[in-house]
């Protein structure tokens, strides 16, 4: 089973925030209670956690009283108790032992050793293996007698021993318990201890908050100024990069500007030294004119020439062909018809051929 919940039990907010982060950083859930009454309540009133981490000097319940009052509570007396404490001594570990307490978590508290002790935890849990406080009579001595005194008891200053008063009464008064000065220098020194147990842990407890309030204070004010100091630096470098980069552009342009105003110079002379026809240039474009305008009238006059050849050629196989076929058609009349049918045909083809012979020479004369 792993240890995922946790209730945090300390008077002291420096203490807890500082056991609250060493917690969360192994993935764990921490409830926090301001005291060892508030610890009671929630544990009423909520899921159990899987441990509790206890500490052992408070105002009003202390760590001890807490530990046996929820070992106590047969609801959660199975709950695992680790005692945190600045007590390094081998006889109070043993005595927290015997009250219930599963471990003890030195302060300050050291990643490495609260890492060891989840896991050694964690293992105990899972095989069942927590130890179980015993049970311990109260003894006159100590403070847990004191608790036992019932509230309605009457008092009695003796500085006989109880057992003559025993001996003469024959039994003694129930509800009464014998005042001796053991007794009353007993709850004296307890009470005194108690008082001032707790007021020493309750200033030691408000200079810690007032400790930790001052250095929240100053991380948050130096956090801010360093905020401003970069933010301010992050302004002024980048004005500086701003301030030279437009003066970089600046020279850029003028460059480029002078460049182009040369350029366009350059080409402004040149096309003034080439713009428009010179004499010489009027010369060679009426030499070249007049060359082709040569070359077009010769090359006219030989189409023409060979135009009239063709033509006379034509004219004259034309005239072959309507020769031949008028004595054709004249020896076929010779034989059908009279002379002078022949001597009329034969006239009218050579009027035709000599209309003919004119024609052609009028067009290509």
């Amino acid at each position: 089973m792993a240890i995922k919940n946790a209730l945090l039990v300390d008077d002291s907010k420096v203490a807890r925030f500082a056991l609250s982060k060493l917690l969360e950083s192994r993935d764990m859930n921490v409830s926090m209670a301001g005291s060892a009454e508030e610890a009671l309540e929630l544990l009423n009133n909520r899921e159990h956690p899987d441990v509790i981490f206890m500490d052992h000097l408070m105002p009003g319940m202390n760590g001890v009283e807490a530990t046996k009052a929820i070992k106590g509570n047969p609801d959660t007396a199975s709950i695992p108790i680790i005692m945190c404490t600045s007590q390094k001594s081998s006889s109070f570990t043993k005595e927290a032992r015997n009250f219930g307490v599963y471990n003890i978590l030195t302060k300050p508290t050291q990643p490495d050793g609260l890492g060891l002790m989840l896991e050694q935890l964690a293992s105990d849990v899972l095989q069942g293996a927590l130890p179980e406080a015993p049970r311990i009579e109260p003894e006159p001595d100590t403070d847990e007698y004191l608790a036992h005194v019932p509230d309605n008891a009457e008092l009695e200053m003796s500085a006989e021993q109880p057992e003559q008063e025993t001996a003469r009464n024959g039994s003694t008064q129930p509800g009464v318990v014998p005042l001796t000065s053991e007794l009353i220098e007993q709850i004296s020194r307890s009470a005194v201890k108690t008082h001032i147990n707790n007021r020493l842990h309750e200033l030691l407890s408000s200079l810690f908050d007032e400790q930790f309030d001052h250095l929240k204070r100053a991380l948050d004010e130096s956090r801010s100024k360093q905020e401003s100091n970069i933010e301010a630096r992050l302004n002024a470098v980048s004005e500086m990069v701003e301030e030279r980069t437009r003066n970089l552009r600046d020279k850029v342009a003028a460059d480029v500007n002078l460049n182009l105003g040369r350029e366009l110079a350059d080409l402004k002379e040149e096309l003034s030294h080439n713009s428009g026809f010179t004499s010489d240039h009027m010369a060679e474009l009426k030499d070249h004119i007049t060359s082709v305008q040569t070359i077009d009238t010769d090359f006219w006059q030989t189409l023409q020439s060979e135009a009239i050849q063709q033509a006379h050629e034509i004219s004259r196989e034309t005239a072959e062909d309507i020769a031949q076929r008028t004595i054709d058609l004249f020896v076929a009349q010779q034989r059908s018809a009279s002379s002078k049918v022949y001597t009329v045909g034969l006239a009218l083809s050579l009027g035709v051929f000599s209309l003919g012979i004119a024609w052609l020479a009028g067009l290509f004369g």
